[in-house]
C-alpha cells in the first residue's frame, strides 16, 4: 500500500512537471502566445514586468527563487509562495507595487510552517488532477491557466474566453477530491485593456 502511494506521488510529480513546461509559452506568463487573447504588446509588457519583479525579489534574497512565484496578467500582479515571517510578505508586496506599469497586486503568499511531506505530496496530486481535468475538458483552453496548490487550497490564474469557461474552470477545481478552497484570479477577455484583433 505504501509503495503504491509513493509511486502515485512520484508519477503525479513527474506529470505536473511535464505539463507545466509545455504550457509556459514563449514569454513565461503561463499562457500560450498563439492562444493568448491579449495583444502581443500586452504579452511583452506583462513578461517584462514579471521578469523585472522576479529579478528584484531574487536579488533581495536568493531563497525566494524557489519559495515565491509571481504572475502578471494585463498589468495585474499575482503573488504566491511561502516566506518565513509577515515582514517578508509586506516587503515583497511593496516590491510588486513599485513595479512600473502595475495596475493591481494580489498577494496570496503564506507565512511558512514546518515542512510536511504528506501535505506537499497531496498538493502536487491536486494540481496534477486539475491540470488533467482542464486538458480533457473540450470547453476549456487549458494552456490559458496556471495552477498553484498550497495546503489543499487551489490558486488559479489565467484568462477565460467567456464567463461560462471561467465558471467551468472553477467548477472543475471544486470537484477535485480533498480541495478545501479555490481562489480564482481569472480575467475575462472583455476585461483586458488591449485585446488581440
Amino acid at each position: 500500500m505504501r509503495i503504491k502511494f509513493v509511486i502515485a506521488i512520484l508519477l503525479a510529480f513527474i506529470l505536473s512537471g511535464c505539463i507545466g513546461v509545455s504550457s509556459k509559452g514563449i514569454f513565461g506568463t503561463g499562457v500560450s502566445v498563439a492562444l493568448d487573447p491579449r495583444s502581443l504588446g500586452t504579452q511583452i509588457d506583462d513578461s517584462i514586468m514579471q521578469k523585472n519583479l522576479s529579478a528584484r525579489i531574487i536579488l533581495s534574497n536568493k531563497k525566494y527563487l524557489l519559495s515565491v512565484n509571481s504572475k502578471v496578467l494585463d498589468g495585474r500582479i499575482f503573488l504566491t509562495g511561502k516566506v518565513d515571517d509577515p515582514e517578508e510578505k509586506l516587503k515583497i508586496t511593496k516590491m510588486a507595487w513599485e513595479t512600473e506599469g502595475v495596475r493591481s497586486v494580489r498577494n496570496d503568499i503564506k507565512v511558512k510552517e514546518e515542512f510536511n511531506f504528506k501535505q506537499s505530496a497531496k498538493d502536487i496530486l491536486i494540481t496534477s488532477q486539475l491540470r488533467t481535468a482542464l486538458i480533457l475538458n473540450k470547453n476549456i483552453k487549458a494552456t490559458n491557466y496556471q495552477i498553484d496548490t498550497y495546503k489543499k487550497k487551489i490558486y488559479l490564474y489565467g484568462i477565460a474566453i467567456t464567463s461560462d469557461e471561467k465558471k467551468e474552470v472553477i467548477d472543475e477545481a471544486k470537484q477535485i477530491l480533498d480541495v478545501e478552497d479555490v481562489v480564482a484570479s481569472i480575467l475575462l477577455v472583455d476585461d483586458l485593456r488591449i485585446q488581440k484583433n
